[in-house]
């Protein structure tokens, strides 16, 4: 009986929902591999750790940079296109202060405020790093946040605000021409050279079984900077006025009106901490990586979105979860497939949860 009964609720789960039971098939083949690899020996302990350590990394950039675009579109009813490119000119104006601050005296300040543009200078032998050059690196991160503040504030008033009311196809539109303006002007001004901008920073092993971890310096303060700037955003959202009220209009804006919440101080507020997290968010991931180009923004961007997506539109949690999700699943990935097609396996893991999952991880909850 207890056996019929079983294969009669596993018959009805693999009707009522196949892209689950094929999910699992998947993982259970994907384990079973990298566990015959371990017994094997063509897989290490050592290189897990490496690739988990990286994709957390790699996931906190996501995450925090998917918090800003998860609270416009859940407050503003849109996806902002131009959010990449926030986080590009965030980078750009985070490092060029960097640049200056640990370069001043030592190369001529306009190569400096170009962030090195054709060579002119170098941010290895500058010496740049948390460590050697503490001071220029947290007023670049300052900046980041604060340039990239400013431009939200700006595009937003001059652009978003007059076509606010339009349709979301309108502003989706005017969005992704904000966009192409912002990476053609940093590309005009910067130059389109990818420049490396920090000198090799000192590392710790840690020590697995067959193998060491490395973890540097960078990772450290990446790990510091986006867990407080997580955790100072929750408190946000759950322990102040503004927090409720931004909740509240991203549940019912037309309630949130009639109730007295002032709507535009909660826009301008949006602008303000997603952007502020968006340019700290490139600032951090240049200084994680050690390069910098003008596009970055832009090819993170698609990234950010299978995050946010997959966390559940709307629900900044999701997005955090969503980002480490897919940081995780892009390094990961690299057991089982070339590294060009990382990206690509992000995108399936995605598009593969939300068929099992359609409302995402976070089941859309707004906000939070």
């Amino acid at each position: 009986m207890g056996i019929a009964e079983t294969y009669s609720r596993g018959r009805a789960f693999a009707i009522e929902r196949p892209f689950a039971l094929v999910l699992g098939v998947i993982a259970a083949v994907l384990l079973g591999d990298l566990l015959l690899g371990l017994a094997t020996g063509q897989t290490k302990i050592a290189d897990i750790g490496t690739l988990v350590w990286d994709g957390l990394m790699r996931g906190l950039v996501i995450g925090l940079a998917g918090i800003g675009l998860s609270m416009t579109y859940s407050i503003l009813n849109f996806a902002n296109f131009a959010h990449g490119d926030y986080i590009t000119a965030g980078a750009f104006s985070g490092w060029a202060t960097t640049y200056l601050i640990a370069g001043l005296g030592r190369a001529d300040i306009g190569a400096l405020l170009l962030v090195g543009a054709g060579g002119s200078v170098y941010g290895g032998s500058l010496g740049l790093g948390m460590l050697s050059t503490p001071l220029a690196v947290v007023a670049g991160i300052i900046v980041a946040g604060s340039f990239a503040i400013a431009l939200s504030l700006g595009v937003d008033r001059f652009i978003f605000k007059p076509v606010r009311n339009e349709d979301g196809i309108t502003l989706l539109i005017t969005s992704i021409g904000v966009a192409f303006a912002l990476r053609y002007l940093m590309q005009f001004v910067f130059g389109s050279d990818v420049r490396g901008t920090t000198a090799q920073p000192p590392s710790i092993g840690l020590y697995l079984l067959d193998g060491t971890v490395f973890i540097n310096a960078h990772d450290i303060t990446l790990l510091i900077v986006a867990s407080g700037l997580m955790i100072g955003v929750h408190l946000l959202l759950q322990r102040t006025k503004l927090g409720k009220a931004m909740r509240a209009m991203a549940d019912n804006k037309d309630l949130a009106l009639i109730t007295g919440i002032p709507t535009e101080r909660v826009v301008r507020s949006t602008w303000i901490i997603g952007g502020g997290l968006t340019g700290i968010a490139g600032y951090m991931f240049v200084l994680w990586k050690g390069t910098l180009g003008f596009n970055d923004g832009w090819l993170l961007l698609l990234l950010i979105f299978a995050a946010v997506i997959l966390g559940g539109i709307g629900s900044i949690y999701g997005a955090i979860t969503g980002g480490l999700v897919i940081g995780l699943t892009a390094s990961m990935s690299v057991l089982w497939i070339p590294s060009a097609f990382a990206r690509a396996a992000a995108f399936v893991v995605m598009i593969v949860i939300l068929l099992v999952k359609p409302s995402g991880l976070f089941s859309g909850r707004s906000t939070a």
